[in-house]
């Protein structure tokens, strides 16, 4: 047990470390060409902080959640050799159904089309 509080002291002095000089080293030497927006080697035509589509974010999130969704379905087919195959199937099914109900309530809200 002495050994785990140390790891876990060492880990979260190195984190704090870590964390202060990531914020501490850009303030050293700030310059104009570090600060300005780099777009493609020219100066930027308008303002280069212009806010994204929410439609945007949305798209991204339902990836991330299916592709999530994909990665934790891949073991399923070695669920069979498990104590209880039915339980890990039903678990399977339960989260597949509530991600399709997710999709369908969304494509129904309009969440996903493009052009108004």
């Amino acid at each position: 047990m002495n050994l785990v509080m140390i790891m876990v002291t060492i880990a979260s002095a190195l984190s704090v470390i870590l964390a202060l000089i990531a914020f501490w080293l850009p303030l050293m030497n700030p310059d104009y060409e570090k600060l300005s927006p780099y777009e493609c080697g020219f100066d930027p035509l308008g303002s280069a902080r212009l806010p994204f589509s929410l439609r945007f974010f949305l798209v991204a999130i339902l990836f991330l959640l299916f592709d999530l969704e994909i990665a934790l379905l891949l073991p399923l087919p070695w669920g069979d050799q498990l104590s209880s195959p039915l339980l890990t199937f039903t678990w399977a099914s339960l989260v597949l159904t509530l991600l399709t109900l997710g999709l369908i309530y969304e494509w129904l809200q309009g969440g996903l089309e493009w052009a108004e």
